[in-house]
C-alpha cells in the first residue's frame, strides 16, 4: 500500500485560539507542525503518495509542505470550496465527501489506502494494520484504541461482535451508556469500492454517515484493536498535556531539537542567555535567537519558541511560548501557552494582549 489521504479541511474551532490564525494541522509541537510528524511516519512505512484535503487557510498548509519532495513523499491537494457572489470561499464537503471528490477528479484511489486526521500524532504499525485488513477480507477497517470507561464521553465508540465486525456506533456516550470502550482513532483503511457508496457532490461524513451505511448493508467492515501512541489534539487542554508529555520525553518519536548544553536543557542557535544569573530547570527547549535576561527563571517542562525574549525577572513555569513572544519584567507565566497575541491557560481560558482585566504583560518580541 503506497497511498494515503490526510484530512486537513476543518477549522479546529475547539482548539481556538491556537487555530485563530493557523489551520489545525499546522499547530506546532517543538516548532514542527503536527502534520509533518504524520507525513514522516507515513514515509517511514513506504506510503509515499499522499493527498491532502484542504479548505480553512489552505495556503498555509500548501506553502509549507509544497509538493512534498523535501519530506520524501509526493503530496497533492484537493481544495474544498465554492464560488459565492464572485468570491471563492472554503466549504468542506465532509471527510467522506472529500474522498469522493478526489476520486471523481482523477481516480487517485486505485488500491487499498489509509485515511488519517491531520491533527493527531500516531506511531501505528501501518504494515500490521493493513495486513489485518486484507487478511479479514475487509472493505473498510477502523483502527480503535481502548480508553477508560469514564472517557467514552469524549469519543466515537465502536461496537463489534466477537470477530471484530462492526455492528454499531455511539457518538460520545455517557460512561454508563457506553456499549464498549473501543474509541475510533480517526484512522481508516479502505478498499476503493467503498467510494461508490458515497453520493457525489454532497457533504458526507465517514463516521456518522458512511460507517452506518456499511453496517446497514452488511458489508465486511471491521474494527482493529491496536496498542500504539495516539495523540489527539482535540482541545486546548489536550494540546497542553501533549506538549508536557513530549518535553518529558514520553513520546518516542519526538527527539528534542538543538544541543543539550545542561542536563535536560536543549538550546538552539545564537541565543543570548545570562547563564550566570538565571535559573533553568529542565526539561526545557530554548529555540534559536531567544534572549533571556538576568534574574529570569524557566522551570520545565517548558518550550521557549525561537526569537522570544524574557525580560529581567520574568518567570516561565511549565509553560510554552510560541515564536517571538516577549514577556514583561517580573511577569510570571505559570502553566500557560502564550503567543505574541494571546495567552491561554491549561483549562482553555484565553486573554489577549491589551486586555485591561489581565495583570500579565507580554507582546511581540520583534517590536
Amino acid at each position: 500500500m503506497a497511498k494515503a489521504l490526510i484530512l486537513a479541511a476543518g477549522q479546529g474551532t475547539r482548539v481556538r485560539p491556537l487555530t485563530k490564525h493557523t489551520p489545525k494541522p499546522m499547530v506546532p509541537i517543538l516548532g514542527k507542525p503536527v502534520m509533518e510528524y504524520l507525513i514522516d511516519h507515513l514515509a517511514n512505512y513506504g506510503v509515499k503518495e499522499i493527498m491532502v484535503n484542504v479548505a480553512f487557510m489552505h495556503w498555509k498548509i500548501e506553502n509549507y509542505f509544497g509538493d512534498g519532495r523535501r519530506f520524501g513523499v509526493e503530496l497533492g491537494y484537493s481544495y474544498e470550496g465554492v464560488r459565492e457572489h464572485g468570491e471563492v470561499v472554503c466549504k468542506p464537503v465532509g471527510s467522506a465527501g472529500g474522498m469522493r471528490k478526489i476520486q471523481d477528479f482523477g481516480g487517485f484511489f486505485d488500491d487499498t489506502f489509509i485515511v488519517l486526521c491531520g491533527d493527531a500524532i500516531v506511531d501505528l504499525d501501518i504494515k500490521a494494520a493493513v495486513f489485518e485488513h486484507k487478511t479479514k477480507g475487509a472493505i473498510a477497517s477502523v483502527v480503535t484504541l481502548d480508553v477508560p470507561r469514564e472517557e467514552t464521553k469524549n469519543y466515537g465508540i465502536v461496537v463489534t461482535d466477537e470477530s471484530g465486525r462492526v455492528t454499531s456506533f455511539q457518538e460520545k456516550p455517557k460512561p454508563e451508556d457506553a456499549k464498549s470502550t473501543a474509541a475510533s482513532t480517526g484512522i481508516y483503511i479502505f478498499e476503493p469500492e467503498v467510494l461508490d457508496l458515497i453520493p457525489p457532490n454532497v457533504e458526507f461524513d465517514i463516521g456518522s454517515q458512511l460507517f452506518p451505511l456499511l453496517v446497514e448493508k452488511g458489508l465486511p467492515f471491521f474494527a482493529q484493536k491496536r496498542f500504539f501512541n495516539w495523540i489527539d489534539i482535540g482541545r486546548v487542554t489536550d494540546y497542553y498535556s501533549v506538549l508536557m508529555r513530549v518535553l518529558r520525553g514520553e513520546v518516542a518519536q519526538m527527539d528534542m531539537p538543538g544541543k543539550e548544553c545542561a542536563p535536560g536543557v536543549w538550546v538552539g542557535l545564537n541565543t543570548s542567555i545570562a547563564w550566570d544569573s538565571v535559573q533553568i530547570v529542565g526539561p526545557v527547549y530554548i529555540g534559536s535567537g531567544v534572549r533571556i535576561d538576568p534574574g529570569c527563571s524557566v522551570i520545565g517542562p517548558a518550550w521557549i519558541g525561537h526569537g522570544s525574549h524574557l525580560r529581567p525577572g520574568s518567570k516561565v513555569i511549565r509553560s510554552v511560548l510560541f515564536e517571538y513572544t516577549r514577556l514583561g519584567e517580573d511577569m510570571v507565566f505559570d502553566e500557560v501557552i502564550a503567543s505574541p497575541q494571546y495567552c491561554v491557560d491549561r483549562n482553555g481560558e484565553t486573554k489577549y494582549v491589551g486586555d485591561d482585566s489581565c495583570t500579565l504583560r507580554w507582546g511581540d518580541a520583534r517590536a
